[in-house]
């Protein structure tokens, strides 16, 4: 369902990008006319559209595109580099927009974004595809910070809330139609067209943007903060350590030999260093309150996309489905976690709600195990969609609500940085899963049989168990 940056959150508000001092909504500096604020709000709802169409839509086509490419092995690197290059592009595109404004941000994320999907498009082997969508990663990184810039910079402070509504939303309609659009590409025509498609309708969007950017406040720099601009460093080269370390890891899970040893070790040492710098403290030990909301984020996005990117390639190369057919999962559990998003809105009582962050992991775990059942000899094909339809609605009650208790159990003028900290802790939670499924698929895959895709499932529902811990423990509401 989820990639990167800016997923549905459920809460009627959109995640907050990576670098939240830059995206938070700001008081607009000059009036716009509604025109333009208008416009600017189907532009950014577009671009959202097709980024959310194109997470989707890759993952339904990826079992046949390793089919003509071969490559299994690169099959979760490929998944996972957007996921490392984002996280890197989030903090430089916060960055960036901070010292100059979101207009380069803003075009550089569009043409990279464009550019890598037509290399990926392209692409005569598996490796230059992982190249391609790494590309891709980097520029849909780029590109989201700036539209909470120009909402912030932009739009009248009453009209801030609707655009982050049609924000969140923009990830429900390509949920619903997406895996089926693009399986019916695939069958029909060619997976090369899902990849080849999207950059004309991007580049398209983006034309209605470019009027908008004339209307962009300037950006006004007061005194030098020394402080700032330290901390603005730190969590630039912290975020790229962490983007690279998770990329190694990723690349060394698809090569058994000394190369990927080396790669292992240096980016389990590069995580040791960044992953300090970007979560809160106590996150790695479940400290109690907001450290275990990060914690907890970071395992389900971990859990979910893992047994994500496996469960189509499963039930494409091992029962005989069609892209079509496999892309179905994938949007009964969108449908499911809007609808699990929808319940937790109306819970309010706060014992409740303390409910939902160790409930809805516990329906993550229950629905993978039940997946993980059709990878089992003899397993029928009806169990991954049943577990993948519970775990769904297990990641719509806890997604959001971990949002919502973050940001209740922290000061006002510290919620940018538990903001940044959750999405920090969702991209690297999901390549992080990546990596590891991925080298216990690739030692598995070339024993036959199912085994692989046993252990992958397997592992994410582990994750969702440690999640459902970290939960539990999450709505102790101490100052973290």
């Amino acid at each position: 369902m989820m990639q990167g940056v800016s997923a549905q959150d459920g809460t009627g508000v959109a995640a907050a990008p990576a670098d939240a001092r830059s995206a938070g909504p700001r008081p607009p500096r000059d009036a716009q006319p509604p025109q333009v604020v208008r416009l600017l709000l189907i532009a950014s709802v577009a671009l959202i559209t097709l980024a959310a169409f194109e997470a989707l839509a890759v993952a339904t086509v990826m079992p046949v595109v390793v089919d003509d490419l071969g490559g299994l092995h690169l099959y979760a690197v490929a998944a996972g580099a957007p996921l490392a290059a984002q996280l890197v592009a989030t903090a430089v595109s916060g960055a960036w927009s901070d010292a100059r404004g979101p207009r380069g941000s803003l075009l550089a994320g569009v043409l990279l974004f464009c550019v890598g999907l037509v290399v990926a498009g392209l692409a005569p082997a598996m490796g230059v595809l992982a190249v391609g969508r790494a590309v891709q990663g980097f520029g849909a990184g780029l590109l989201m910070v700036p539209l909470y810039v120009l909402v912030g910079s932009m739009v009248p402070a009453a009209r801030q809330p609707r655009f982050f509504a049609a924000f969140a939303a923009a990830w429900v309609v390509p949920g619903l139609v997406g895996p089926a659009i693009a399986g019916t590409v695939a069958d029909a025509a060619s997976w090369r067209w899902v990849f080849l498609g999207v950059p004309v309708l991007t580049l398209a969007s983006s034309t209605l943007l470019l009027p908008l950017l004339r209307h962009v406040p300037p950006v006004r720099r007061g005194r030098p903060d020394a402080v700032a601009r330290r901390r603005t460093r730190t969590v630039l080269l912290a975020a790229t350590g962490a983007g690279l370390a998770a990329a190694a890891l990723q690349v060394a899970g698809s090569d058994g030999g000394t190369p990927g040893i080396v790669l292992a070790v240096a980016g389990v040492a590069g995580l040791a260093v960044t992953m300090r710098l970007l979560l809160p403290a106590g996150t790695l030990r479940l400290r109690a309150g907001v450290p275990s909301a990060v914690a907890c984020r970071g395992l389900l996005h971990a859990a979910f996309v893992s047994a994500e990117t496996f469960l189509p390639l499963l039930l494409v190369r091992v029962h005989g489905w069609s892209a079509r057919e496999a892309g179905l999962v994938l949007t009964v559990s969108s449908i499911t976690w809007a609808v699990g998003s929808a319940v937790q809105g109306r819970v309010r009582e706060p014992r409740r709600r303390a409910l939902l962050l160790w409930l809805g992991p516990l329906l993550l775990a229950a629905g993978t195990f039940v997946a993980a059942v059709a990878a089992l000899p003899g397993g029928g094909t009806w169990w991954a969609v049943v577990g993948w339809t519970v775990a769904g609605g297990g990641m719509g009650l806890v997604f959001p609500a971990l949002s919502v208790l973050a940001l209740q159990a922290t000061p006002q003028a510290e919620h940018g940085r538990v903001s940044s900290s959750l999405q920090m802790s969702d991209g690297l939670g999901a390549a992080l899963g990546l990596a590891v499924a991925g080298a216990v698929f690739t030692a598995l895959v070339g024993t036959g049989g199912t085994a692989g895709y046993l252990a992958g499932l397997l592992l994410a529902a582990v994750l969702a168990l440690l999640a459902v811990w970290a939960g539990a423990r999450a709505p102790h509401l101490d100052r973290g």
